[in-house]
């Protein structure tokens, strides 16, 4: 959706899709917007609680059975297993997506790999197929005047143009970029501190995988230690999406900073950001 200040001004029930990297401000304007009649809409806890559930508990009960002990509590249906998934963390969908390389070290094995990402954006189409539904809901059920779509960082790599139509008719998009050189140095070294798994383009992991190969004189993915491989590719992963978000905003959508985001404290600072963007590419 496009809008005038004045426009903006009178859309009584504001509906907007956040989108960018993770780290640059998605959640933390959710979250402080829920606290002022918006409904938090989070891409990867619907992932997590609608669509990957069972797939998610597979793998958990996959590992349980591998327990003596655990097995036979499971078989005699003695106990159960399940997923304590949150907002705030999301870590089982991190833990079945995986990471890349040596079953050893933690890692997943290519095949394997290669069939959870595609889950994994099976599923993320599905969810950003729900927004409309979820409007719907979060009026008429909840009772919330407004609402907010938190994305995850991938949502560009999906390359499935009807989930962009679908947000673009259904919500103002807001690209939340990172400009500064300095900021964006932090971010990639705290995704590489503690590096977590990704979801990737086929094309870009299957090229990304063979330079990291060569450049390391291995042979196989499963040589890979997983953690090296993910602090390895994040800086690539992060430079290919930004034409990719530009190619969203820039049509549909409208662009902040994640300084300008960084310093809303409120809903009243947050809708004041939204009239300046609109006033800089009126």
């Amino acid at each position: 959706m496009k809008f005038s200040s004045d426009g903006l001004r009178a859309w009584k029930s504001k509906k907007v899709t956040l989108l960018g990297m993770s780290g640059v401000g998605k959640t933390y304007l959710s979250s402080l917007l829920c606290g002022h009649n918006w409904f938090h809409y989070s891409g990867d806890y619907r992932i997590g609680t609608r669509y990957l559930d069972e797939p998610i508990l597979d793998l958990i009960k996959q590992q349980a059975m591998q327990v003596p002990f655990l097995r036979d509590l499971l078989r005699r249906d003695w106990i159960y297993i399940h997923n304590n998934i949150r907002v705030d963390d999301l870590g089982p969908v991190l833990s079945f997506v995986g990471k890349l390389g040596n079953p050893e070290l933690g890692g997943v094995a290519l095949e394997e790999f290669t069939r959870r990402q595609a889950q994994y954006r099976e599923a993320e189409i599905a969810a950003m197929n729900d927004v409309p539904e979820f409007i719907r809901k979060s009026q008429d059920i909840y009772g919330y005047q407004h609402f907010v779509n938190d994305v995850g960082g991938s949502l560009c790599e999906l390359e499935e143009s009807s989930v962009i139509d679908l947000l673009v008719e259904h919500t103002l998009i807001l690209y939340i970029q990172v400009t500064d050189q300095e900021e964006e140095q932090k971010l990639i070294a705290r995704a590489q501190s503690d590096p977590k798994p990704l979801y990737y383009r086929p094309a870009f992991l299957k090229e990304q995988l063979e330079l990291y190969i060569q450049e390391n004189g291995l042979s196989y993915a499963a040589e890979l230690d997983p953690d090296e491989f993910t602090r390895w590719v994040f800086p690539r992963l992060f430079h290919s999406r930004i034409p990719r978000y530009e190619a969203i905003a820039k049509p549909h959508g409208y662009t902040v900073t994640s300084q300008e985001v960084a310093n809303v404290r409120d809903e009243a600072d947050f809708l004041d950001l939204l009239e300046t963007v609109i006033g800089r590419t009126a």
